[in-house]
Parts: structure tokens; C-alpha cells; sequence
């Protein structure tokens, strides 16, 4: 399973939502893995932030994140990928709802491999033939 940039960001929170923290425990057995946008997305995030102690720690919990809990291999989009993405783009711009570049990245990542998507943006990756997880939904 993909997991994407929103529930890193949950989870890495002081407190995170009792739901996601519990699904995220739960779901620890499944191969998880998060794509090199949501690392990128992540990594920019922290270069926002002012310099500082802050800053810092959230730069070594992100390294921790990717190295130790989430140790499988970061899912680069790769040439093979962009088929997928073009589909997923064309698609919906089409259906007259068009979809970020990132999204659409990650969407053709998760298709290529089967792999469904955890996230709480379900209406962003709505329609892209991928299968989306909310951690956030309480029937979970």
C-alpha cells in the first residue's frame, strides 16, 4: 500500500488522530510505502519552515520515518509509469475534474504496481482505478 503525504503527516504529528494512529498500528503487518513525491513533498515542507530547533526535529523524524518505519524502498515514478499518468491525467480532465501533477504521479505509481492508495484526499484520486483507503473514515 501507498501511503500518502496527508497520513505521513498525521502520524508524525505531537498527537496524532486517535483513528489514523490506530489504523496506521493496525495496518503495520502490510508493506507499506511512500512514493518520492510524498518524500519530496515532505522534505519541501521542512525547507519551509524557519531555521531552528523545529526545523531540525522534523528533518530527523522524516529520515526516521523513511529509513526505519517505513524501510522498504521509496517508489520513485519512473518512465514505465508515465503511460499511467498520462491516462489518469487525460482521464480526468476530460470528466471535466483535472488532477494535480503530483496526484496523478502517485495515482500511476499505485496502478502500475496494484498497489491502493491510504489517504485522506479520496476525492483527489477519485476515478483514477486505483483502490483508496481513508484512515480518517470511522467504518475502517
Amino acid at each position: 500500500m501507498i501511503i500518502d503525504t496527508n497520513v505521513v503527516s498525521e502520524i508524525m504529528r505531537p498527537v496524532p488522530n486517535i483513528k489514523v494512529a490506530d489504523w496506521f498500528e493496525r495496518t503495520a503487518q502490510l508493506t507499506r510505502f511512500i512514493t518520492s513525491i510524498t518524500e519530496a513533498e515532505l522534505l519541501f515542507g521542512v525547507e519551509l519552515m524557519p531555521e531552528g530547533k523545529r526545523r531540525d526535529t522534523f528533518a530527523i523524524v522524516i529520515e526516521r520515518l523513511i529509513k526505519i518505519d517505513l524501510p522498504l524502498p521509496v517508489l520513485p515514478f519512473e518512465s514505465a509509469d508515465a503511460p499511467y499518468y498520462a491516462k489518469i491525467a487525460a482521464m480526468r480532465r476530460r470528466a471535466g475534474r483535472p488532477i494535480s501533477i503530483l496526484d496523478a504521479q502517485i495515482a500511476a505509481i499505485a496502478l502500475r504496481r496494484g498497489l491502493p492508495i491510504a489517504t485522506r484526499n479520496v476525492r483527489d484520486f477519485a476515478d483514477c482505478g486505483v483502490t483508496l483507503i481513508n484512515p480518517w473514515d470511522p467504518a475502517l
